[in-house]
């Protein structure tokens, strides 16, 4: 019996989202779509591209050993097919590239979480594909049905990071390549101002 079925911190990834009722077996994919969130789904919200935005549901929803459905409704961000992406990443994982097989979206690469985390996913979650679906009753009735439906996952809650960008930037100067005034530089590869007797 797992002790914990929600990570500490979770949700444990930043993203367009809403928590509800974390103990709630289905968490809702609204796509591109704004839709109201429904605060008796898990967590709520949406998912624009298929890469980075693919892997922040997979690391929020195996993070919390209480969630076995999503419901995947919405329309479908143009060119990046989130939501087929999700589908294909649980049907079909990944090749040794990462590439998510069977993803008509235009980077369907994940990077940044293991493959056991994606196995995990594939374990723990149903998909309920609703893709274009946008009809606020017929998402509340769906939550309704799934979210109290089975029992928690049997596997602790597993942490995986997504892709953070990293910005760094260097407390000596690098160069003085763009001159602002007699007495000041730009060091234009970190943005740095400096008094031109530091460079």
């Amino acid at each position: 019996m797992i002790l914990e079925p929600i990570a500490p911190e979770w949700p444990v990834v930043k993203g367009d989202y809403v928590v509800g009722t974390p103990d709630s077996r289905v968490a809702v994919v609204t796509l591109a779509s704004t839709i109201e969130p429904y605060l008796k789904a898990s967590i709520w919200g949406s998912c624009k591209t298929e890469n980075l935005g693919v892997e922040k549901i997979v690391a929020n929803m195996i993070s919390n050993s209480n969630i076995r459905y999503i419901i995947i409704c919405g329309g479908e961000s143009r060119g990046h097919l989130a939501g087929q992406t999700l589908v294909a990443l649980h049907q079909n994982g990944i090749d040794e590239r990462g590439r998510i097989i069977g993803s008509s979206g235009a980077i369907p690469f994940i990077e940044n979480i293991p493959e056991d985390a994606i196995d995990h996913f594939q374990r723990q979650i149903q998909l309920i594909e609703h893709i274009g679906l946008t009809d606020i009753e017929q998402i509340h009735q769906l939550v309704d049905e799934y979210r109290n439906k089975g029992s928690i996952h049997d596997e602790e809650p597993m942490v995986v990071g997504a892709a953070k960008k990293k910005h760094t930037i260097s407390d000596k100067p690098v160069s003085g390549d763009i001159m602002i005034s007699d007495d000041f530089m730009i060091d234009a590869l970190s943005g740095v101002v400096y008094a031109e007797e530091c460079i």
